[in-house]
């Protein structure tokens, strides 16, 4: 048998079940290498050692008398904006520093009910707010392919923990990108499913109406069996889904016929890295000559990405999505006052405007401050209507673009980022520059759609270079057979 470490999760939960390897084993594997490469890497911000061995163990017996879950002992991280009930849940902020949950995520609840051994919790920008993962009080996170380079964010810590190995899958959050893009970075698969497929009660809200929470993993084929386990309807949250969960395993390796793949002509303007765009061209040519798809050349004429006067790129989907998810930011982060938990100002004869005031002076980043400032603006009286209803007007005609562009399409090709992983530092002074980041996946987000990202190839500086397949509303199970046909032809190097 392979090194445990190489396994993936699907490979890893069948060595266990054959008995050729156990989660005692694996879970020591994998908290070995967490404690030998995490001081470079800066992944977790918590690691449940005692509690994980624990676990394992309880894993294994149940293999044993026969009622093993389908995740038995399969050693998974999940980013720190997940609430469990043991350890903190910080969303790497101090004004969560010491804050335990109550209660757990229905999504970490069923990876357990499944049999998964928890590690720990993986660092993210704060709050899920930032693109890079340098926005946390726990220090940056750096990407395993290249330790100057940014992971992406901002569920970057996820991301960096898969690609090296530190854990056979991870979930992430992404609001506008925050699986996909640092998915791409790192050289791994990252899936955002529909709107509402995965449940987000005890998901730390950003943005409620843009929020998802899904796998991050080393193949398609993981992405699918993570998925399997935490989709579904959940009376704990008003906007989950009451919709059957296909088997997304089932079918995974059979091919879609008469597969046609769009091409939104939008996404490759110049603001695209010329290698980014030839790889992802490359990637349409195999599925058109190898795999017998239909490519289609489609338009989302909302979601195009233009240069002003200046130069400067500048979007629809952009301005649409940071006035509505700095607006919902604004309001989900209001609850953070010092009154109920979290930090509050240790400074004493204040009146009550001013301990607030206080509190969340201290216990707020500069970026997570930026927003919450632009977000209440956005929503105050007399720009309400000037921005919010008519980012939301915009929001419907970008869903429109996509609803057409489906007619002609089963699903959609495009570029995850405009450009590989860039250096830590390189765009955290310029807050526009790192948000144009995601142009190519915040449209997601607005439309409600799943979108999965793969790696595609790797640029001249050996960095990975990730596509990304966009479906229609519940087109998990189709997008990822999709995805598979792609990783099994290509064996893209990752």
């Amino acid at each position: 048998m392979a090194d445990i470490l190489d396994l993936s999760a699907l490979e890893l939960r069948d060595a266990i079940a054959a008995g050729e390897t156990s989660s005692v084993e694996a879970t020591e594997a994998y908290l070995d290498e967490i404690e030998s490469t995490d001081g470079r890497l800066g992944a977790f911000n918590e690691v449940y050692a005692e509690r994980a061995s624990e676990r394992a163990r309880s894993a294994d017996s149940k293999r044993a008398d026969g009622s093993a879950g389908e995740l038995c002992g399969v050693p998974v991280a999940v980013k720190d904006v997940l609430c469990t009930p043991y350890g903190h849940t910080t969303c790497s902020s101090k004004i969560l520093a010491n804050f335990r949950a109550p209660y757990p995520a229905t999504t970490v609840a069923k990876l357990e009910d499944a049999g998964a051994v928890i590690l720990g919790k993986t660092n993210c920008d704060e709050f899920a707010m930032g693109s890079s993962t340098e926005n946390s009080t726990r220090g940056p996170t750096r990407n395993p392919r290249d330790l100057d380079r940014v992971p992406g964010g901002s569920s970057g810590g996820s991301a960096a923990a898969v690609a090296a190995c530190q854990c056979a899958a991870a979930l992430g959050s992404d609001t506008g990108g925050s699986i996909r893009q640092p998915a791409a970075f790192c050289g791994i698969v990252g899936f955002k499913p529909t709107y509402g497929r995965v449940s987000r009660y005890g998901l730390v809200a950003y943005g409620s109406s843009l929020d998802a929470v899904g796998p991050m993993t080393r193949n398609v084929s993981d992405a699918a069996l993570l998925t399997q386990v935490i989709a579904g309807k959940d009376p704990k949250d008003s906007t989950s889904l009451d919709e059957p969960v296909p088997d997304y395993l089932a079918n995974i390796e059979t091919p879609v016929e008469s597969l046609r793949i769009g091409l939104p002509g939008e996404f490759f303007s110049d603001a695209l890295d010329p290698e980014i765009a030839a790889t992802i061209r490359k990637a349409a040519d195999l599925y058109k000559k190898s795999l017998g798809a239909k490519i289609v050349d489609v338009s989302l004429p909302h979601s195009r990405i233009d240069r002003d006067g200046n130069g400067d790129l500048s979007s629809y989907a952009v301005a649409c999505y940071y006035i509505v998810a700095m607006s919902e930011a604004s309001s989900n982060l209001a609850r953070y006052d010092g009154a109920h938990y979290g930090h509050r100002t240790p400074e004493s004869g204040l009146d009550i405007v001013e301990m607030y005031s206080k509190t969340r002076a201290e216990g707020f980043g500069e970026e997570v401050k930026r927003r919450i400032m632009l977000g209440t603006y956005t929503l105050s009286a007399g720009y309400y209507d000037a921005y919010y209803n008519k980012a939301m007007k915009v929001r419907r005609l970008i869903k429109n673009d996509f609803d057409k562009a489906f007619e002609a399409c089963d699903v959609l090709l495009c570029p995850v980022a405009p450009t590989t992983a860039f250096a830590i530092g390189e765009k955290s002074g310029d807050p526009l520059t790192m948000y144009l980041a995601d142009i190519y996946t915040i449209s997601v987000n607005l439309a409600g759609l799943p979108g999965i990202a793969i790696p595609a190839g790797l640029s001249k500086n050996a960095l990975p270079i990730g596509m990304q397949l966009i479906g229609p509303l519940l087109s998990e199970e189709k997008l990822l057979r999709v995805a598979r046909m792609f990783e099994k032809a290509s064996a893209c190097p990752s």
